[in-house]
């Protein structure tokens, strides 16, 4: 296996790391503390990701479009600039707009024309619902065919950027009682009639995000908007709008990893500043158990990024990736998780304190263990892989 990143993902990268440097970081806990104020600094970031990504609609903070073949680098080269703007902060790179978790389902399924005509909007992803939150394939909300129309009803809870995003994919099935297999998904466009804003959400991290609940009543999206087969095939299961989930899975994953990594370079800092001796060449009986743990951390970090890099190769080449797109996401959340709170433990005061970012990287770092799928979701999924055994066969 090559794992060396090439010369232009290693440019984006560090591109995308002085960016969070210099322009993320001196906000982060100003945003933090101003929940639901738009950050005005982001429109200029907005503008130079645009500039990065060369017109290129398909590459979003949610995923790029699995086009297959040796030379594609798209999902690799965005979960490594993901991983170097959560470093920044996570709240704000949820923020970017036209960068939205929507735009994966966009680049994933979608047609040439509803690639274009969507281009350079910001889509957020509304899949939760009241009761239905893990399991996808439990959603209620409902979409009836109406001549050229489907008239969505329903109510979709915490869509990360649901309020300040152009258009929401909704997804919603055409009959609850053909299953998972009638589920589609919709793009809505913001104004659309019977599309109802009901509250934003406070939250323990990812303040500077937005997460928005919305009701549909009597929605009417255009037929044109649906995303993918309007067909019911029960044949072909769930794997249509799941597809999403293979491409925003590793990008998820490379969001913790950018936060456990923050939590760790502060942490070394910190605790070099103490004059604490950090040789971690020492034989094991000479070393500290601050130095164990962090040799531990950094092993588990590592870990985390070689499965994200190699699920965003896989999605790069065309390669079915559910199974690894799992492992990436419950490795990284997990892994981010542990980190981040033994990086506020080992810091002790300064760990705990507003006069560092360590207690807003443990906050935040929360969220990666949840959306995009559980920690528990992840593990089922993967032991349905292992074992060869289906969604109803193992639950």
């Amino acid at each position: 296996m090559f794992l060396e990143l090439s010369k232009k993902v290693k440019f984006s990268t560090r591109m995308a790391r002085s960016m969070s440097k210099e322009m993320l970081r001196p906000i982060s806990r100003k945003y933090d503390k101003a929940e639901h104020e738009y950050p005005k600094e982001l429109d200029l970031i907005g503008s130079m990701i645009r500039g990065m990504n060369e017109g290129d609609p398909s590459r979003s903070a949610g995923a790029a479009a699995s086009k297959g073949g040796s030379n594609s680098q798209s999902n690799v080269m965005t979960a490594a600039s993901i991983q170097a703007t959560s470093w920044g902060d996570l709240g704000l790179m949820l923020s970017f707009p036209g960068q939205g978790l929507g735009n994966s389902a966009i680049a994933a399924v979608a047609n040439e024309e509803q690639k274009q005509r969507f281009a350079g909007k910001w889509a957020a992803m509304a899949i939760t619902e009241p009761g239905t939150g893990s399991d996808s394939g439990a959603i209620r909300t409902t979409a009836v065919k109406d001549g050229d129309y489907y008239i969505l009803n329903g109510e979709k809870i915490y869509i990360t950027s649901g309020y300040r995003a152009d258009l929401i994919v909704v997804w919603a099935t055409l009959d609850p009682k053909l299953g998972k297999a009638a589920i589609k998904s919709f793009v809505v466009e913001k104004g659309t009639e019977g599309l109802e804003l009901m509250r934003l959400e406070h939250k323990l991290g990812i303040k500077a995000s937005d997460t928005a609940n919305y009701a549909l009543n009597n929605c009417r999206v255009h037929k044109d908007n649906l995303l993918g087969d309007p067909e019911v095939r029960v044949e072909k299961g769930f794997g249509g709008v799941m597809q999403t989930f293979d491409n925003t899975r590793p990008m998820v994953a490379a969001m913790a990893i950018g936060v456990a990594e923050a939590a760790l370079d502060t942490t070394k800092v910190l605790l070099k500043q103490t004059r604490l001796d950090k040789a971690l060449s020492k034989p094991l009986s000479q070393r500290s158990a601050i130095e164990q743990e962090l040799i531990n951390m950094q092993a588990d970090w590592e870990a985390a990024r070689l499965l994200m890099l190699k699920a965003a190769w896989m999605a790069d080449s065309g390669k079915p990736n559910s199974k690894e797109a799992s492992m990436s996401k419950a490795k990284a959340g997990r892994t981010c998780n542990a980190i981040t709170l033994k990086c506020v433990e080992l810091c002790g005061s300064l760990g705990y304190s507003e006069r560092e970012l360590l207690e807003k990287w443990a906050r935040d770092s929360k969220i990666l263990d949840i959306f995009e799928g559980t920690q528990q979701i992840q593990q089922l999924i993967i032991a349905r892989h292992l074992l060869n055994k289906s969604s109803k066969e193992l639950k």
